[in-house]
């Protein structure tokens, strides 16, 4: 006749049929519970030279679950797992037993069923079945009965065995289809100034270490391109890369997104969740805007960085991590350190290696290149025709000074690309403030101008005691725009005064491409 044991036993088989190694952990270590009578148990996973806990059950539970054990410290599962057999043992005697682990639990282990995994007649980890009655046995340790529950983790070592080697797939899968979904949609980085090959050297050799990086510079100089090329080129591009803008949510969303949080840490917590370290385990973390993180935020991203380790809210166990944290700001983090805003040791921490993105005004030879690209990108996404563009329209968008940089650039080219309505874009195309700028360098002064050829401006700078003072501001100014091709922001920023002061001179001096040095 059939024990309700017996029925227990079969009734559960069912579980073996779940791939998702999760939930299958939680199915399993609770069958195995209900079967002996007990409320303790866990699971662990042999990770190289450690063992890791998977799933808990009971009492306490929540702070084994991702607990870590070296191979070379003593534990009952590290016995199981490197001998391959199952064991009983009495916690309070055993020397085989870890106390550390249950060192702050207000229950403790009485005996302890712990049985090998095994797929393929390999040991991948252990499952522990625990009594924690203190004056009585409750497993059931009869040689026949536990012959019944040898043959069920038996079976099931097999089922979780091939999930996690599913999950495994799975995984390596997705990160397969992100990095070529990111191959299709990668943003190239364009350019040919000096300052953007310095910051891109600096890039590529950043990329070959593990060191942290904190990239500088204003808003819209691509930033976030930048972190995912040090990820991409770095020995972790077949990991994560998971991104977190620091200015965009709630001081405390930000700390659970982070560092993920336990089922009932908060109102609203009604499961167990892995924050951004934890998912991004062995890739990189972007953290953009890091100059709007809150102090108590940095002291917990400080502990990421000098331990390489995490403590979900509500956890009392920490979990070790391994990312390589990308930090950006447009903000002064020296200037907020000195009003203690932002932590010194922080700084120092994220800033190992720290590379500084120039604004689009500062290397004004990669607008065309940039126009260009955009154009063709923006007109394959769209499927609209893509249109040229005017050298004078160049010209005024050369002669703008960007202040949303790049971003303002290819949000304006979007624009263009749906609202010029001819298939080359002209500067009437264009939004009247960076009209307006074009006409800062070339003045639509139509003065009667001497017939007579006129010297340069570097001509006539070499008979300076022949000149009279506005002859020679003029012969001046003349000689600094030949100097820099016309371009009047080049040419102000050599003279020493701003620019607006440097066009009103021109003005006022009647200089435009083709004026001499004197009238």
């Amino acid at each position: 006749m059939d024990t309700e044991k017996d029925k227990s036993f079969r009734g559960n088989y069912d579980l073996f049929r779940e791939l998702d190694p999760d939930v299958l952990q939680k199915k399993f270590l609770n069958a195995l519970l209900e079967i002996q009578n007990v409320r303790r148990g866990s699971i662990w996973i042999k990770r190289g030279r450690t063992y890791v806990c998977v799933e808990a059950a009971g009492i306490d539970s929540e702070n084994i679950v991702g607990v870590t054990l070296d191979a070379g410290s003593p534990s009952i599962v590290g016995w199981v797992i490197e001998n391959g057999r199952m064991t009983i043992a009495k916690a309070g005697s055993d020397r085989r037993h870890n106390r550390e682990v249950e060192a702050n639990f207000a229950i403790k282990s009485n005996q302890i069923l712990c049985f090998p995994l095994l797929i393929d007649g390999q040991v991948f980890g252990a499952v522990q079945i625990i009594d924690t009655t203190p004056d009585s046995i409750q497993l059931n340790l009869d040689s026949s009965y536990l012959a019944h529950v040898q043959s069920l983790v038996e079976i099931c070592s097999i089922a979780l065995g091939n999930a996690l080697s599913y999950s495994r797939e799975r995984k390596k899968n997705r990160r397969l289809s992100s990095a070529l979904s990111r191959m299709e949609k990668e943003n190239i980085i364009i350019g040919q100034s000096k300052a953007f090959h310095k910051s891109m050297d600096l890039i590529k050799s950043y990329a070959d270490t593990d060191f942290n990086v904190l990239i500088t510079g204003e808003s819209g100089t691509g930033k976030e391109l930048v972190a995912e090329r040090l990820h991409t080129g770095s020995a972790r591009a077949d990991y994560p890369f998971l991104v977190q803008n620091c200015s965009a949510i709630p001081e405390t969303l930000l700390e659970s997104e982070l560092f993920g949080y336990k089922k009932g840490a908060f109102t609203g917590a009604t499961r167990d969740r892995a924050g951004l370290f934890e998912a991004a385990d062995g890739g990189t973390v972007f953290l953009d805007e890091i100059g709007d993180m809150p102090m108590n935020t940095q002291a917990g991203l400080l502990r990421v960085l000098q331990k390489n380790e995490i403590k979900p809210l509500g956890a009392s166990q920490i979990r070790h991590i391994n990312v390589r944290i990308v930090a950006a700001t447009n903000k002064d983090l020296a200037g907020m350190i000195r009003e203690n805003r932002f932590r010194q040791d922080l700084y120092y921490r994220l800033s190992v290696l720290p590379v500084h993105l120039p604004p689009l005004r500062e290397r004004k030879e990669d607008i065309p290149l940039l126009v260009r690209h955009f154009l063709t990108t923006e007109g394959r996404k769209t499927k609209i025709f893509e249109k040229k563009i005017s050298p004078d329209t160049i010209h005024h968008l050369v002669a703008y000074t960007w202040p949303g940089n790049i971003r303002e650039l290819e949000n304006l080219i979007r624009y263009l690309m749906v609202t010029a309505p001819k298939d080359v874009i002209r500067p009437e195309d264009l939004p009247e403030h960076i009209r307006k700028s074009g006409q800062d360098g070339t003045t639509e002064d139509t003065d009667t101008m001497d017939s007579a050829p006129q010297a340069s401006g570097a001509q006539c700078l070499h008979d300076i005691s022949a000149m009279t003072w506005p002859d020679l501001e003029k012969a001046y100014v003349k000689a600094l725009m030949e100097k820099f091709n016309w371009n009047i922001t080049w040419a102000a920023k050599a003279s020493g005064i701003n620019r607006s002061t440097f066009a009103s001179r021109m003005r006022k001096l009647k200089i435009h491409r083709g004026t001499g040095a004197s009238s």
